[in-house]
């Protein structure tokens, strides 16, 4: 069986059914429109894939398009490909390429199984919305040189632009633009030539009507067979996985209409409804147009503009500056915390970095780095301080999506589909019956009534806005945090947060501010030298009591430590050329397991307990308002590693219902926020991100709160900055509006189809109405879910 050939010339590929516009690849007298389908085709055909592409040097037709030898040379430079690669490491590399020519299912597949074509690729995820191909390759089996030519010698010659590195604002689809200008130009045309149908002019002048809907038929043509295109193509794609999509009615309506209104022009009975037909078209063509670049720009937005509200130590001058990730520039020197995460690619200067490199590689086993070598954004530091001479820019785009690894959270599979999902499924099918029965009934009643009802029925029904209501309305909160400081995660973190019923705040660092500390020093007397080690010491931590301390000694001059260590919940540990010290609890540095009153760091040298700096607790100053909003609403709890001495206060400030725990262990938090959970409630956990990782991955919703540092961590959900934390209340109310704006816009979207069908099925509502209605339905969602969002966050004043 042949491929078949369309009245335009152009031929529909074998295997996906796509018209074959470029590039026609062709197997006996099958076309296929891209490699993708040639193989799949194949494989189906029990032909196997290394075969057909004759890897395994079997006899046979070497399908691969021949690459010209010398075309990815300048891939083997290795300062091009520090511009390219994301990470590598001695083992593999990783690289995102963005593939124009990825256009179906079978493209897809293809490029996923792309390890079977060459040995060397470890994996290859697609996101197809973006034509992005994400590949991890093994260097002692490949290069990269030789990935982007396997990629080209299958049809997918990747697009590489070195002066297009940076992330620009996404383009609207140009072939869009075009077929609704195609549309637009004809539909106008039409409109014009069908005044003398509208105004009925008599018979004495059919000659000139006859004239101007034989032009209207031609105008109709290029709207039929070009402008309708997606339409056609997503309704082809999912009819091929038995399933039909609500783009189907609408590619039936234009069909319908078009042959109606030809068969009236060709008999000489009537104009036809080609105004109707290329206005369908046109205003649908409008509606997905501004659908698409809204949703573009929600996220160019969210990976591009609004950064995670984290600070990076930046050095100049010999000074640190707390610096804002857009404002790091190569050529920075940035100055690496114990684990804190890598937030650019660059040259090691200072210090001995033991990267964990688990949040790229999935792999925890720290990776030893000298000076001089590249360490790459997404690292964590895990061994005291390092000094980074950045070579690249920051790329939000790509911490997100490091982020956004599913392996970094673990969330429960929720198995129940909602009415939404049901509705979507069943549609299309609720809509043909409905059609099929108004045939009927006009058919057999009046049949002139019954194909302007059909075509009617098949325009105005449309549950798109059911869907666009989630998407935009997550979009602009999602938006509308960011730009409060507030990134979260992902947008089921928004239903996560609106749906807490128990908060739990950790003290130090969260409820106190690490920058307002009043320290006063006790014990044998620390000399100047001595002091400067205890602040070189604490530096190489981020816990806020760790900054706090090497904030108020200040540090005058660089000591180096052959040795650092941080223990989580007792203190931190360095050797430096003379002797070695200890900071921390009283616990682990004098192994007293009395109890003290007050927030004390502890000194050790060698084996010498000098003495303790004892710290004065300063709350921030929005804290008392926040706490008394919250506790109307929530249960709330605080857990603090100190000791007992600030109970008292605590209590009065979060009310006798709340529960307060000290001398808590990291793992004496994580098995509380597991207690809750276990009594069904749904726990917000707040903490400084790294000391708290594990209660913060365990609690269904984990914000850390930064100040001034780089609490970036991919055990939480959210990153607040500390600033913003007195208006955590109007961010849960913010996301808590978020479903009713979903539901509002769902009933708004019931109502419209109900009310649209029961005229639509009476024959009372032309064609034409019902194409300009559907598109606008789904508008009003975006004005609701926009105006709606966007105007609570007023009320809010955020």
């Amino acid at each position: 069986m042949a491929s078949p050939v369309l009245t335009d010339g152009k031929t529909l590929c074998y295997h996906c059914g796509e018209t074959c516009l470029n590039t026609k690849i062709h197997s006996a007298e099958k076309v296929f429109c891209c490699e993708g389908c040639k193989m799949v085709f194949q494989i189906l055909n029990q032909s196997e894939l290394c075969d057909y592409y004759n890897l395994n040097d079997n006899p046979g037709i070497n399908q691969r398009i021949r690459v010209r030898k010398d075309k990815f040379a300048f891939l083997e430079d290795e300062k091009i490909q520090l511009q390219l690669i994301s990470f590598q490491d001695e083992k593999q590399v990783h690289i995102t390429f963005y593939l124009p020519q990825m256009h179906c299912s079978s493209c897809l597949y293809l490029l996923e199984n792309l390890h079977r074509l060459n040995p060397g690729v470890a994996s290859s995820k697609v996101n197809f919305t973006r034509k992005e191909a994400d590949i991890v390759f093994l260097k002692d089996k490949t290069s990269l040189r030789e990935v982007a030519e396997t990629l080209t010698s299958i049809g997918y010659e990747p697009y590489i632009s070195l002066n297009d590195l940076k992330e620009k604002r996404p383009a609207i689809d140009r072939s869009m633009v075009y077929q609704i200008g195609v549309a637009g130009f004809a539909f106008g045309n039409i409109m014009l030539m069908s005044f003398p149908e509208y105004l009925g002019i008599d018979a004495s002048e059919k000659g000139l009507l006859n004239v101007f809907r034989w032009a209207n038929f031609g105008l109709a043509i290029p709207v039929l067979l070009y402008s309708a295109l997606p339409f056609y193509i997503s309704s082809w794609k999912s009819l091929k996985h038995k399933f039909l999509n609500i783009d189907a009615p609408i590619a039936l309506a234009v069909i319908i209409t078009f042959i109606r209104s030809a068969f009236e022009v060709i008999s000489g009975t009537g104009g036809g409804y080609f105004d109707s037909m290329t206005g369908i078209v046109f205003f649908m063509l409008a509606g997905r147009i501004l659908q698409d670049k809204t949703y573009r720009q929600l996220s160019f937005e969210r990976d591009y503009t609004s950064y995670f509200p984290i600070a990076i130590s930046v050095l100049k001058d010999s000074r640190e500056i707390p610096t804002a990730l857009p404002d790091i520039k190569p050529g920075n020197t940035l100055l690496i915390h114990n684990e804190e995460l890598i937030p650019a690619d660059g040259i090691l200067t200072r210090g001995k970095a033991f990267i964990d490199y688990s949040f790229v590689t999935g792999e925890s086993l720290p990776v030893l780095k000298d000076m001089g070598e590249i360490v790459y954004a997404g690292g964590k530091q895990t061994e005291g301080n390092i000094e980074i001479l950045v070579v690249k820019e920051v790329t939000q785009s790509y911490l997100t999506k490091l982020w956004n690894r599913d392996e970094f959270k673990e969330q429960e599979e929720i198995n129940t589909r909602s009415f939404v999902h049901l509705l979507s499924r069943y549609f299309t099918y609720i809509l043909l019956g409905i059609a099929a029965l108004t045939a009927v009934y006009w058919q057999l009643n009046e049949p002139a009534r019954m194909w302007p009802a059909i075509t009617s029925i098949f325009i105005i029904a449309c549950p798109c806005a059911l869907f666009l209501s989630n998407t935009f309305t997550n979009g602009n909160i999602l938006r509308i945090l960011g730009r409060n400081h507030l990134y979260l995660r992902n947008a089921q973190t928004i239903e996560d947060m609106g749906r807490a019923t128990h908060i739990v705040f950790d003290k130090t660092g969260t409820l106190t501010s690490s920058r307002q500390q009043d320290i006063v020093y006790e014990g044998h007397p620390l000399s100047a030298d001595q002091l400067q080690q205890v602040a070189a010491l604490a530096d190489q931590s981020n816990h806020p009591l760790s900054k706090a301390l090497a904030h108020h000694i200040g540090r005058t001059r660089h000591i180096e430590f052959s040795r650092f260590k941080e223990f989580a919940g007792k203190g931190i540990e360095g050797e430096t050329e003379q002797e070695s010290i200890r900071l921390g609890s009283s616990a682990w540095v004098t192994g007293n397991t009395g109890h003290h009153s007050g927030t004390s760091v502890f000194v050790r040298f060698g084996d010498e307990v000098y003495g303790q700096f004892r710290f004065s607790n300063h709350y921030r100053e929005a804290i008392p308002a926040l706490i008394n909003d919250l506790r109307k609403e929530y249960r709330l709890s605080v857990l603090s590693g100190d000791n007992t001495a600030e109970q008292e206060t605590l209590q009065k400030l979060l009310g006798k219902n709340a529960t307060l725990l000290f001398h808590q262990k990291p793992e004496d938090k994580l098995r509380y926020i597991n207690f809750l959970q276990q009594q069904g409630g749904k726990v917000m956990m707040i903490g400084d991100g790294l000391n708290d990782a594990g209660a913060l991955k365990q609690s269904d919703i984990g914000i850390a709160v930064a100040e001034q540092t780089n609490n970036f961590t991919p055990s939480s959900d959210a990153i607040i900055e500390a600033k913003q934390l007195s208006r955590l209340n109007r961010f849960i109310r913010l996301c808590r509006a978020n479903r009713n704006i979903v539901v509002a816009s769902f009933v708004m979207s019931i109502v419209y189809n109900v009310i649209g069908l029961f005229f639509a099925v009476q024959g009372n509502l032309s064609p034409l109405i019902a194409a300009i209605l559907m598109p606008s339905s789904s508008l009003s969602i975006l004005l609701l879910t926009f105006g709606s969002s966007s105007l609570i966050a007023r009320k809010l004043k955020l």
